[in-house]
């Protein structure tokens, strides 16, 4: 299960690495466009809020906790790259017993406030319902997905980004089979897409924990490495800290952002949903290539070859940028159209291809700053991610999306355009971090 990502073609590594992380990314996002699509089938537009707000809020939720996890990632990788065998066990040891108090506290919090979030997210009235239903079921299988995003962690960071794309394949499968069953055969709409989530999401824990037990994964976990240790759990929240709360940020920005649409009608509401969709399964090369740029360097940097980290970072913002550009063309001739597979209301339509076609250009700005944060992260300096992203969001992703819809109430377009003006900021800010830090020595 170890892999060695400090020798051989960084272009190969970078390639071999990120291809299994980026399809078990696709398989992922494939859960919430799954049950957008098949809710879309057999119900009517207030589901395909319901849906899409829910799942607003537990991707905010599921992109915390893997940016906790990414400290996990980096810690076991720089261990890995050192030779550092019964380090790498105690920080896996850590990582289970600390993720999973975290889980079962969430979980009784946020089953608690389920009211009060859908009432926050300014949720149309007609999705209300709906919306409820499907927070509370999704909020029930918390700790299911934490598992998850747990184990995938520490098997990137073992350099296996395999296992993990094997894991989500199944458990994909059986979220669509289950939606149809719970959304199409039993219509249950919105409920049904949570408990298929979950149940498909606890499916994939199971046969991750049968498979670690029968395979030979090269860590010998002992019975005191599964307790909370100070010096393995610092660098771990050091880094994963700062991207879980960066990443909780980001989403709060993009709940904003659906708040200011479902205040512009259900209609609106519908067409900035279905977009985020979109986008976040766009992103998976832009994520692929932030974990990966993470993962190898890490190693690197652990085994002292800091120019070969910094080469790993050229090497993936070149594929970010090649593939954003060309998806930006793709989007200019076609946004209604993949807004139409959802919802084929004309009023949604219309206005999705708006947004879509401002949004689509952070495919290539947030592409480059994602490939920088993946860089910062892997040498412990995940602050600095925070600071650009915090930065860009307080002067220009929230103001621009809010002053865009005030002032253009007939379109969704300037609004589209907020999102990838703010990630232009942030590349600004990592070009500059890079310089600085590079002529102090990182590392």
């Amino acid at each position: 299960m170890e892999r060695n990502l400090t020798n051989g073609s960084i272009w190969g590594n970078i390639v071999s690495f990120s291809l299994p992380y980026l399809l078990s990314y696709f398989l992922q996002t494939l859960y919430g466009m799954a049950d957008l699509y098949i809710v879309g089938q057999f119900n009517g537009t207030h589901q395909i809020t319901a849906v899409s707000v829910g799942s607003q809020v537990m991707h905010m939720l599921t992109v915390m906790i893997v940016g906790l996890a990414m400290g996990t990632t980096v810690s076991i990788a720089r261990a890995v790259g050192a030779g550092e065998g019964r380090r790498t066990s105690a920080i896996v040891g850590s990582t289970i017993t600390l993720f999973m108090a975290v889980a079962v506290a969430a979980m009784a919090l946020l089953l608690v406030c389920v009211n009060p979030i859908v009432a926050l997210m300014s949720t149309p009235e007609a999705a209300v319902a709906g919306t409820r239903q499907y927070l509370t079921i999704c909020f029930v299988g918390i700790p299911f997905i934490t598992a998850y995003n747990i184990i995938s962690s520490i098997f990137r960071g073992l350099g296996d980004s395999k296992s993990p794309m094997y894991f989500i394949a199944v458990a994909c499968g059986a979220n669509i089979a289950l939606d149809y069953l719970f959304i199409g055969v039993l219509g249950m709409g919105a409920a049904g897409a949570a408990l298929g989530t979950v149940l498909s999401q606890t499916i994939s824990v199971l046969i991750a924990l049968v498979t670690i037990r029968r395979r030979r994964s090269g860590l010998r976990l002992e019975k005191s490495d599964l307790r909370l240790q100070g010096v393995v759990l610092r660098p771990i929240l050091r880094v994963g800290v700062p991207v879980a709360l960066q990443d909780g940020f980001i989403q709060i920005t993009f709940i904003v952002i659906t708040i200011i649409a479902n205040r512009r009608g259900l209609n609106d509401a519908a067409a900035v949903g279905i977009v985020e969709k979109v986008i976040g399964m766009l992103f998976l090369v832009p994520s692929s290539m932030l974990s990966t740029v993470s993962a190898i360097s890490a190693q690197n940097i652990g085994a002292g070859k800091h120019e070969r980290a910094a080469k790993t970072l050229r090497c993936a913002i070149v594929i970010c940028v090649l593939f954003g550009a060309a998806v930006v063309l793709l989007v200019q001739n076609s946004a209604e159209s993949i807004v139409a597979l959802f919802d084929k209301s004309p009023a949604v339509v219309l206005a999705g291809g708006q947004y879509f076609r401002g949004y689509v250009w952070d495919c290539i700005f947030a592409g480059i700053h994602f490939c920088f944060s993946g860089y910062f992260c892997a040498y412990g300096r995940s602050d600095i991610s925070f600071v650009h992203n915090m930065i860009s969001i307080v002067l220009v992703r929230i103001p621009g999306s809010y002053l865009m819809s005030a002032l253009f109430v007939s379109t969704l377009l300037p609004m589209g355009f907020a999102a990838p003006a703010g990630s232009l900021l942030s590349v600004l800010i990592c070009l500059i971090a890079f310089g600085w830090l590079r002529r102090h020595k990182l590392g």
